[in-house]
């Protein structure tokens, strides 16, 4: 039979949560066994998809995060979803150094190093009703 999992988690966008999100996303994938490498990449992943929400999907504002994981054999899926001011342009803004906010000291590379460590990450989003970053981890052990 196939090692299948699932997991939400709802929380406010506060940039403590973020954390939280981190944690609860590589606690989750343990039961696959995971390298350390695997779980940090997870991790650093998730963080970035997160504070992407916090920053520029509700602009600072208290609203809602979700994030969905799945497991599926050796599979894990994450998407992190927001229903914030969305996206106008997701080629653009996956380009490697591309900022909205340059006064905010933020450096552009979220989306870059989301690409760099999970094996899949597919952007969707409405300008006005928000993003989902879905992201896929092949836990090869």
């Amino acid at each position: 039979m196939e090692n299948t999992n699932e997991m939400t988690i709802i929380f406010d966008s506060r940039p403590t949560n973020e954390a939280l999100a981190r944690v609860a996303v590589a606690s989750f994938c343990t039961q696959l066994n995971p390298t350390l490498e695997e779980v940090s990449d997870l991790k650093t992943a998730v963080s970035e998809a997160v504070t992407n929400c916090i920053i520029h999907g509700y602009e600072g504002e208290v609203h809602k995060i979700q994030v969905d994981c799945r497991l599926s054999g050796q599979e894990l899926t994450v998407d992190v979803i927001d229903h914030g001011v969305g996206i106008a342009d997701i080629q653009k803004a996956m380009e490697p150094m591309f900022t909205t906010k340059p006064d905010k000291d933020r450096s552009g590379m979220g989306f870059t190093f989301m690409e760099a460590f999970m094996d899949e990450v597919l952007v969707e989003s409405e300008v006005g009703r928000g993003t989902t970053v879905h992201m896929k981890k092949i836990i090869r052990r």
